[in-house]
């Protein structure tokens, strides 16, 4: 038996492993399921290596399931060992809380929590806070044997460097959460990385355990996001990218999916987007024919970033992206250059005016001051935008963006910020 949606899935290569295809799909075309996918709070946002099978489990609610998104505050404060080589650190209380808060908000941006389907968000800490050690041994540490958790991958990896008691207990953790989304939310399937394999049989064997033969649910894997050339997906220069805007901005997220490789972004509009097959099918066409205008990086980039940030701040990221194509700066506001050059070359100076082919040398801009007098006759110089030819011209107050800084661009990209103390 087909299943519409498990079919799409498998077209943008999403599905990795299913308990039981077959019957997953049946119960998918008989009735209206609700489904869940967990997170650990392990730092104050998401970045996007998180969210595919969040995005994916937006599938579901998009043809009429309803989603669980579930916060670890409890699994959280224990750490996952799956194929990982060391022990996490333990967070506090404190720090998982204000976690907690951030990934909330940025879930409440991918899913609908107002339709007929609406998503429900829930923190296991709400249902492990309140059980004391003895009752989840005895209800829980009861229903598999060690054999059975030595057996899991993802804790047999970690066996040769050692693993806590803390973190060997994760998996029957998480597996109960199943298990009690299950019972109060008639919860049928558990979505999660290929990484969570392990953990979401757990949770289907102590479903199993704790009810009748009739009991029915099921678990689903996306494979890992990778890049064409081998490198790791969802890494910059400057580290991950992340759905904190004061982490990585609007126009630093946009930036990384317009300079997607036409060898990917096929692949990542499949995954990330929800855009129809025939539209991916039009976008890959344009790869092939005109590669130089990137139509396909630049509809990933408008979508995932309207997704992730709204429109206002999508509209913004294109506007900074323009100005920076065109060089003219002075459609900006001083935040949005702030924010446009904040990696590019920097160089610290005293607040002090100084003559223009003087400055030019000192920052390291020109390489003499024969060469800084031509760039500036030539043309090649602009100050925040506007084009300086005099000789002559002092660089002051006036030319320090919130009394901070100066963007000096010598030819047509070389952008230098100078930052005033």
């Amino acid at each position: 038996m087909t299943n519409e949606l498990i079919e799409d899935l498998k077209w943008r290569g999403l599905l990795y492993q299913t308990t039981d295809e077959e019957a997953l799909a049946e119960l998918l075309n008989k009735e209206s399921i609700s489904l869940y996918c967990g997170v650990d709070p392990t730092a104050d946002s998401l970045h996007i290596g998180h969210i595919v099978p969040f995005l994916t489990l937006r599938r579901f609610q998009r043809h009429g399931h309803r989603p669980i998104v579930l916060v670890g505050g409890a699994t959280g404060m224990i750490g996952d060992p799956s194929f990982k080589a060391d022990e996490r650190q333990l967070l506090s209380e404190e720090q998982l809380s204000h976690n907690v808060a951030g990934i909330r908000g940025q879930l409440e941006q991918i899913f609908d929590f107002s339709d007929k389907n609406a998503a429900v968000m829930v923190n296991n800490k709400d249902w492990f806070g309140k059980m004391t050690a003895i009752d989840f041994l005895r209800d829980y540490g009861k229903l598999l044997s060690v054999n059975y958790m030595l057996a899991k991958e993802n804790v047999a990896t970690r066996l040769e460097t050692g693993i806590s008691f803390t973190e060997f207990s994760y998996m029957l953790i998480q597996g109960s959460d199943f298990n009690h989304l299950y019972d109060n939310y008639n919860c049928r399937v558990q979505v999660g990385g290929s990484d969570q394999w392990g953990n979401i049989t757990t949770g289907l064997e102590i479903i199993r355990k704790t009810h009748d033969e009739h009991a029915k649910a099921f678990g689903l894997t996306i494979p890992l996001v990778t890049k064409a050339d081998g490198t790791k997906f969802g890494k910059t220069a400057g580290g991950s990218v992340w759905l904190d805007p004061e982490k990585t901005s609007p126009y630093e997220f946009y930036q990384f999916w317009i300079n997607t490789a036409d060898a990917d972004v096929i692949k990542y509009l499949k995954i990330f987007t929800f855009l129809a097959k025939e539209e991916i099918a039009e976008l890959e066409k344009a790869v092939e024919a005109e590669p130089h205008l990137r139509k396909a990086q630049k509809t990933l980039a408008e979508e995932m970033t309207r997704l992730i940030h709204g429109d206002e701040a999508l509209a913004q990221a294109e506007r900074i992206t323009a100005a920076l194509f065109s060089g003219d700066l002075k459609a900006l506001s001083v935040s949005e250059m702030k924010d446009a050059f904040k990696d590019v070359p920097s160089f610290e100076m005293a607040k002090e005016d100084r003559n223009i082919v003087d400055l030019l040398v000192e920052a390291g801009i020109s390489s003499s001051k024969r060469q800084a007098r031509e760039d500036v006759t030539n043309g090649a110089i602009s100050i925040n935008g506007e084009r300086v030819k005099d000789l002559d011209y002092t660089i002051g107050a006036d030319d320090r963006l919130d009394d901070a800084f100066t963007i000096v661009r010598r030819g047509k990209k070389k952008y230098t910020m100078l930052r005033f103390n």
